[in-house]
């Protein structure tokens, strides 16, 4: 296997952005050139139908083609899969993200696993966006039991060894941002963020409101029962057992009837499911214990 014989891989998954994608690369050379990092571009094409490959092969990137559009987490994928950087940093090619960052964010890599580009209130952002990811940043938040501060952000910058380490999580779809992050988390990783000023993007947005916020939180569910079942049992269990206890009482104090067997019911299930809890945080601690061995074997093998 070839060794890493670079600082820093920039993975840029593209998808149609010929309008923007030559500007994007010719900033990122021009803060890069002041930097003293060696470092390749790696552009994604996801089976773009425009000139997306072709401007940014002449601006120097390293290009990478899907036959089809198979998403946007497919594409850092690939990328991850063909990176030779020891850190690895994604962000769009649609001009979202402030390539004057870039420094900002390697400078935060030596005492963390992974550092995340958090747009600031003066993003140039939808209101409806900013709302959706106030939700989903209090929903994993609570699920990773620290503070998120920009859970869907694609301006990020982690080590290959972690990012590799979680590849076989990531989702093919834009939810990619949400899985890496509380898969990081919930494992023990160190995280930061470093504010920036997101910019409105060039062309139309690929993200659909309904289906991809769906998508996240399904996402954040099923990440949360691979590191922390109980998180989501335990509250289930309990709800179910005091909608049981309540409804017996409110048949026995005011309707004047026997406690049903309604209320036994829940009661009964709601310990069933706090002991599927139980069952499932011992899976996912095998499930960590193996991931772990898998990669220390892996980097052995290197």
């Amino acid at each position: 296997m070839e060794k890493k014989t670079l600082d820093l891989s920039i993975i840029i998954p593209a998808y149609n952005e010929e309008e923007s994608i030559s500007e994007v690369l010719r900033q990122i050379h021009q803060v890069l050139s002041d930097q003293d990092y060696s470092y390749e571009i790696l552009v994604i094409n996801d089976g773009s139908l425009d000139r997306t490959a072709e401007l940014a092969e002449q601006e120097g990137a390293s290009v990478i083609s899907h036959p089809d559009n198979i998403g946007n987490g497919a594409s850092i994928k690939t990328g991850i899969r063909n990176a030779r950087g020891a850190v690895l940093l994604m962000m769009d090619a649609d001009g979202q993200h402030p390539p004057s960052m870039i420094p900002s964010l390697l400078e935060k890599m030596g005492s963390y696993d992974m550092v995340v580009g958090a747009r600031s209130k003066s993003s140039d952002t939808d209101i409806h966006r900013d709302f959706g990811n106030r939700i989903y940043n209090a929903l994993a938040s609570y699920m990773s039991g620290q503070r998120i501060e920009d859970l869907t952000s694609g301006f990020r910058a982690i080590r290959s060894s972690f990012a590799r380490r979680f590849l076989y999580l990531l989702p093919n779809t834009f939810s990619y941002p949400s899985t890496i992050t509380l898969a990081v988390l919930r494992s023990g990783g160190s995280l930061c963020y470093v504010p920036i000023v997101g910019r409105r993007r060039v062309g139309k947005s690929k993200i659909k409101i309904i289906r991809d916020g769906m998508r996240f939180i399904t996402i954040i569910l099923r990440v949360a029962t691979y590191y922390s079942p109980l998180k989501i049992f335990i509250p289930v269990s309990i709800l179910m057992f005091l909608t049981g206890l309540g409804y017996g009482l409110f048949k026995v104090l005011f309707l004047n009837t026997g406690y049903g067997p309604t209320s036994a019911m829940l009661m009964t299930v709601s310990v069933v499911i706090f002991m599927v809890g139980l069952v499932s945080e011992q899976i996912a601690q095998l499930m960590y214990i193996w991931s772990e061995n898998k990669q220390e074997s892996d980097n052995n093998w290197e």
